[in-house]
């Protein structure tokens, strides 16, 4: 099967590493032609192809575009578009509806709403996604599923709740690399090197997550298996807490979704 991606900006080229790690066949689109090139020879095999012949050719095609640019862009290809009525489309745009999508497709058409993160490259990323109400779509949901395979974790739930999970999956990332950056800095402000720093701060992130994951224990009580009494973590924890670490947190995720909401008007 030919999987068709329009538009490999950093998520699309990180979805397309996904893609090309669990075995499938990849038609890359983009407006700057060096940028597909050089992805194609790095996922080795991938073909480039105008949008036109991805369209008519692809059963599946991943829509990379910026939010302002999907509706435009399938009002120029709407003749490609009927000719292959029931393709599944997956959109990775932010706040942009599946009802808005519905209204550009063919009603044959599958459809799907994603939200990947860029650590789905490496295969440990975090995706959420929504379908549309059609009779097709536990199908489609298998087929998504078995592409997206090699990206990490998966998880759907109702539309509504998409824009909040892209808040905290699909921005947060940057918020743990700013967090990992710091740490490094507090590091080096100590006296260790940069590289060591970074280790030390990357891999601290890295195992504490994974411990979330696998004990299946509340980050609460986990804090408190390394704060003792009186100790040096109990004196980091209240210095965040004093600086509203916390507060500053939630009020990026929620800067965050309220910017995604903006992006789908």
């Amino acid at each position: 099967m030919k999987i068709g991606m329009i538009g490999i900006g950093n998520m699309g080229s990180a979805v397309a590493s996904a893609l090309a790690a669990a075995g499938y066949e990849l038609v890359l689109s983009n407006h700057n032609l060096d940028k597909a090139r050089a992805l194609a020879k790095r996922l080795s095999g991938a073909e480039i192809a105008s949008n036109q012949a991805i369209i008519e050719t692809c059963q599946v095609i991943f829509l990379g575009l910026k939010p302002s640019q999907i509706g435009p862009f399938l009002t120029d290809q709407s003749a490609s578009v009927a000719k292959k009525p029931q393709a599944l489309w997956i959109s990775m745009a932010a706040g942009l509806g599946l009802s808005q999508l519905e209204a550009q497709l063919p009603a044959e058409a599958g459809l799907i709403r994603m939200m990947p993160n860029t650590p789905v490259a490496i295969g440990q990323g975090m995706t959420t996604y929504a379908l549309n109400a059609s009779a097709r779509s536990l199908d489609d949901q298998t087929l998504f599923e078995a592409l997206m395979v090699k990206s990490g974790k998966l998880l759907k739930l109702p539309e509504s709740l998409l824009d909040a999970a892209t808040g905290i999956a699909g921005c947060g990332p940057a918020f743990v690399y700013q967090f990992i950056e710091a740490l490094a800095d507090a590091g080096v402000q100590n006296g260790l090197q940069r590289a060591d720093s970074l280790t030390l701060a990357a891999q601290t992130l890295l195992g504490a997550a994974q411990l979330v994951l696998d004990s299946g224990q509340h980050p609460a009580v986990l804090r408190d298996q390394v704060t003792s009494p009186g100790g040096s973590t109990i004196a980091g924890v209240v210095s965040l807490e004093e600086n509203g670490f916390r507060h500053a947190t939630i009020s990026a995720v929620n800067r965050a979704i309220r910017r995604t909401k903006e992006l789908g008007d």
